[in-house]
């Protein structure tokens, strides 16, 4: 079997093949000749995946999947979710996010959050769908240098460090999408069989 990343990043092509444990051989976009920039413009962490994965599918016939990441802050009604990369504008800048985050939450006292990934697989046509979830809380203050994104100021439930101050081996065994990659994986070493 084929299997297309629905991704132009490829250090993120090849992190995934690793945790898919290199059993099924996983291509990115630039190895099947597309450049494009594939449309997210839904208004849900699915409706993205599956625009993505849908994209490749219709345009190149591929088995694919594409993936979509969002934090979700219950205080805020759940945003900034899928709009988690563009909070502060479309300049997608980490640290303006995180900073208008903390000002959002300044006189709030529920701190919780979740990260959540959703994976859309298209295999032969088919779709199915893999979601990774991890609860945790807002810090007040930004702490630690590692990850990305709002990983400075997000604490995973049962840790008292921020996923910023884990390392990235740490943080894969319980991030959001290390639990949608492994979904997806147990789903096609089934398959396999």
């Amino acid at each position: 079997m084929e299997l297309v990343f629905a991704s132009g990043n490829e250090h993120k092509v090849y992190e995934v093949a690793k945790k898919l444990g290199g059993s099924i051989p996983l291509k990115g976009l630039h190895d099947i000749g597309c450049t494009t920039d594939l449309p997210e413009t839904s208004d849900t962490l699915e409706g993205n995946a599956r625009q993505k994965a849908r994209y490749v599918w219709d345009n190149y016939r591929v088995s694919c999947f594409a993936d979509d990441t969002g934090l979700e802050v219950t205080a805020l009604n759940m945003a900034p979710g899928v709009y988690s990369a563009r909070y502060a504008g479309d300049h997608r800048n980490s640290a303006d996010n995180m900073r208008l985050l903390l000002d959002n939450l300044q006189n709030q006292s529920d701190r919780s959050a979740r990260f959540r990934t959703v994976i859309c697989l298209i295999l032969e046509g088919e779709e199915y769908l893999f979601e990774g979830m991890v609860q945790g809380t807002i810090r007040p203050e930004p702490s630690g240098t590692e990850g990305f994104g709002y990983d400075p100021v997000f604490e995973p439930s049962g840790y008292a460090i921020t996923f910023a101050e884990m390392s990235v081996e740490e943080k894969n065994i319980i991030s959001h999408r290390g639990k949608a990659i492994a979904a997806l994986r147990d789903f096609l070493s089934s398959r396999a069989q």
